[in-house]
């Protein structure tokens, strides 16, 4: 009895993460059971339609044992899920249950899946890789590399790093193959993925950032390129934004001169960093850093995980997995980086501090962007800041909230019609009305969906 009723409440709460409904035995059954196995397991019902209907199904003396060693069969490694049936409202209903599986990924017919809200994902050979790597608590950084031996490093690079380590009072006084040996950086006489990446000897395409600065989205300004490893191309790229981004000088009562820079460096810092240290270095794309204006794009190969949403990331509600654990350990036990998963909050918190737009974080293609705003002058005369000719007047008279509204879209072409209700201080219903004005007299355009677009000024 208490059985029925616990199964009466599954069927009313509906599929889910760890739930699923199947009016039959069938192949889909099987894929869902693999997708639980590498997920965090669950439960298929088998007599309950997709509309949350109890239809029953017919089972024989043998059914149920036969169905058994079709899943058998057809998973590897085998999958034993348990079993029971129960009758309701005279309708037999069979519960098959299957844990996580501890060494993952678990496949049928050389298809891999993982569960995702409430419906299977097929894997890609990339995920396949890590769920692999994440079942031995390891990545792929950890791994001694076949193609390079010790002398595709440095050694002075690696003492360099000891130097760095003895300024914190660690007292290291191995010499630099010791040392690489004690960290997991170096097996016999392979090195790690780990080792190559922080100490190459020379500049290597797995490393290869692209920097640019751009006038507009099509007339480059200045580019440069790094190749080298990846502790030395933090200062590299930050050089470069410095490079190209506004600095002014205050001059205070006491005469001191106090640098202002057109954005936090502190929050450039540890978004390069991150760029770099989460890189996915098995993509064969590239990190690459785009300067505007009055906005910034920091590309990086390797999304998010599918477990972690923006959201989770912002609201800092998610279990921090790096993606290269190898490489984050040793950065962060030379300083490198602080806390894992403490970065974004940190990155959102200088910008608030400095009275700068949030930056935008969002998973693009096959990897993340990260981009950050600078809001211009409010007093700029709207036509210098759009770069129309003084001489040449606006086709149609605007009030001063919609050149307002122009300049934080130019500030931040993703803005939203309700962050720009909040900054212009008026109804959802008055922005949308001045949004629409602009729209029809060919000043704005939307580019793209509503959610993932973004604004485009045409004068």
């Amino acid at each position: 009895m208490n059985n029925h009723l616990s199964l009466e409440k599954l069927i009313k709460h509906g599929e889910g993460e760890n739930l699923e409904f199947k009016s039959n035995f069938n192949t889909e059954l099987i894929e869902t059971l693999v997708a639980f196995a590498n997920t965090g397991g669950g439960k298929v019902v088998v007599g309950v339609n997709q509309k949350n209907e109890l239809c029953g199904v017919v089972i024989h003396a043998e059914t149920v044992q036969n169905w058994i060693n079709e899943i058998k069969n057809k998973t590897s490694p085998t999958l034993i899920p348990d079993v029971v049936v129960s009758e309701i409202e005279n309708k037999k209903v069979v519960v098959f249950a299957i844990q996580e599986y501890p060494i993952k990924p678990v496949a049928t017919r050389g298809k891999y899946f993982k569960r995702t809200a409430n419906s299977n994902h097929l894997l890609s050979i990339t995920e396949v890789v890590n769920l692999h790597l994440q079942s031995f608590n390891t990545s792929w950084d950890f791994h001694a590399n076949n193609q390079f031996k010790i002398d595709a490093i440095s050694l002075s690079k690696v003492q360099s790093a000891i130097d760095i380590f003895n300024q914190t009072n660690a007292r290291i006084n191995d010499d630099p193959l010791t040392f690489l040996l004690k960290n997991d950086l170096l097996r016999g006489d392979q090195i790690t993925n780990a080792a190559y990446l922080l100490f190459t000897e020379r500049d290597t395409v797995f490393t290869t950032i692209e920097l640019g600065r751009f006038q507009t989205e099509t007339i480059i300004k200045d580019s440069a390129r790094t190749k080298s490893d990846i502790l030395s191309q933090v200062d590299q790229v930050m050089d470069f934004v410095k490079k190209h981004i506004n600095k002014e000088v205050i001059i205070t009562a006491q005469a001191r001169n106090i640098q202002k820079w057109q954005y936090p460096l502190e929050a450039i810092r540890e978004i390069i960093t991150n760029m770099i240290v989460h890189r996915d270095y098995r993509s064969s794309s590239d990190s690459i850093v785009k300067i505007f204006d009055t906005y910034i794009e920091f590309y990086n190969p390797g999304r998010l995980p599918d477990s972690i949403s923006v959201e989770n990331l912002l609201s800092n509600n998610y279990k921090s997995t790096p993606r290269n654990k190898l490489i984050a350990d040793f950065c962060k036990s030379i300083g490198l980086i602080e806390k894992y998963g403490s970065g974004i909050r940190r990155i959102v918190e200088y910008f608030k501090e400095a009275q700068l737009p949030s930056p935008e974080f969002r998973n693009i293609s096959e990897g993340f962007m990260v981009t950050i705003f600078a809001l211009k002058d409010a007093n700029v005369p709207l036509n210098v800041l759009l770069n129309v000719p003084l001489n040449v007047p606006l086709n149609v008279p605007l009030n001063e909230r919609m050149e307002l509204l122009l300049k934080l879209i130019h500030a931040n072409k993703f803005i939203t019609a309700e962050e720009l209700a909040a900054a212009c201080a008026v109804s959802d219903k008055t922005i949308k009305r001045d949004i629409d004005f602009l729209k029809n007299n060919t000043i704005l355009k939307r580019m793209g969906s509503k959610k993932s677009g973004y604004w485009e000024i045409i004068i």
